[in-house]
């Protein structure tokens, strides 16, 4: 039996998930701090590993102190092969498949969701809250829920919230939606939480220091031999060779070991024939763009004639399109200008307003 006065809070050792967990006590609920990792875990509840970032060593250590001090239960939750066989595999194929994927997307539903809340329910909890800055709201007349954006606009994570269900959005509670990340720190440091002026992690979790290339030699030690060499063709000539596809993203422009007397950019990768192609600034620009793995979220269905604002990455201030369904369940967007560097593998989040509409990951381009 589910407890609507229990809440699970995600708890990643960072200043904003212990102030979520303190904004839940506060509220009166029975808290349960829950810490997943990806790294494997002794007996002691203490990570084998000394690896930095979220699912590290001192991050599992940092948010049990966290819970002790809020007088808290901590529970830790040892993720790391589902972790590796749904996150991380599919990370490595994608960049074998020359895409550039965001594994934070995937992992929010599939796992800090999706497995999780099974957690949650094995200790009755109800709710799960996280550290997130985002908002959710409820349409009593459609009867769903959707993310909004958070409060501040330089931490605002929605685009990263996309692919959470129905289900999983009626039982989540985001206490930060409407706070900024300096009103965040001050609550910590007034109520003595050590980590209140923690750096915040900036890294894909499993990726050491944010060097993804590191990181796929690493896990597949043939990946340069196979591909370094490749041609590097503009314009239909060979200008040069690469160092392996996997390397490069669409729209890239530094480190192509190339010279002409425009700046070129990535225009296209084809894992297979292990080719490269640039373009010119001008050519990189697309009309619009098919995506795959739809999750519709404020609406069920999508008005083709209605204007939303689209982002398709997370630093992307937006561009205004046209959204439509085909008869396959992609989402097809054309956009009213040119859009630049659109990147298959990465997600493309519609809004409306501050509302998000619908999310799903880019599959191509569309001239």
């Amino acid at each position: 039996m589910l407890d609507r006065n229990k809440v699970m809070v995600g708890m990643s050792g960072g200043v904003d998930s212990s102030v979520a967990a303190l904004l839940m006590k506060q509220q009166g609920y029975e808290v349960f701090g829950l810490t997943i990792t990806s790294i494997k875990q002794g007996d002691d509840c203490k990570a084998d590993s000394k690896e930095s970032g979220c699912c590290g060593y001192s991050a599992v250590i940092d948010a049990a102190d966290v819970c002790e001090h809020l007088e808290i239960k901590h529970k830790l939750m040892d993720l790391s092969e589902i972790f590796k066989d749904k996150i991380i595999n599919n990370f490595i194929k994608e960049y074998l498949d020359g895409r550039t994927p965001n594994p934070c997307t995937m992992c929010n539903p599939l796992i800090k969701w999706g497995e999780v809340l099974k957690k949650a329910d094995s200790l009755g909890c109800y709710y799960y809250s996280t550290g997130h800055y985002a908002d959710i709201s409820y349409n009593e007349e459609s009867g769903r829920y959707f993310i909004t954006k958070g409060k501040d606009p330089l931490k605002d994570q929605s685009y990263f919230l996309w692919g959470l269900t129905q289900e999983q959005l009626s039982r989540t509670i985001f206490p930060l939606g409407k706070l900024t990340k300096p009103e965040v720190r001050k609550i910590a440091a007034e109520s003595q939480i050590k980590v209140f002026n923690k750096l915040d992690s900036q890294e894909i979790c499993f990726v050491t220091n944010n060097d993804y290339q590191d990181f796929l030699i690493k896990s597949v030690p043939a990946i340069q031999s196979k591909f370094d060499g490749g041609d590097i063709i503009f314009d239909g000539i060979v200008i040069g060779k690469h160092k392996g596809y996997p390397f490069y993203t669409i729209g890239q422009r530094k480190g192509l070991g190339i010279s002409y007397h425009k700046p070129l950019f990535v225009k296209k990768i084809i894992p297979e024939s292990n080719v490269i192609e640039v373009a010119t600034e001008e050519d990189i620009f697309s009309n619009g763009l098919i995506a795959e793995n739809i999750n519709l979220m404020k609406y069920s269905k999508l008005d083709s004639d209605r204007i939303f604002n689209i982002k398709i990455r997370y630093r992307d201030k937006g561009s205004d399109g046209y959204c439509e369904l085909d008869d396959n369940g992609n989402l097809l967007i054309k956009f009213i200008n040119p859009k630049k560097s659109i990147t298959p593998g990465q997600s493309v989040v519609v809004y409306e307003g501050n509302d998000l509409v619908a999310g799903g990951v880019i599959k191509s381009s569309i001239s």
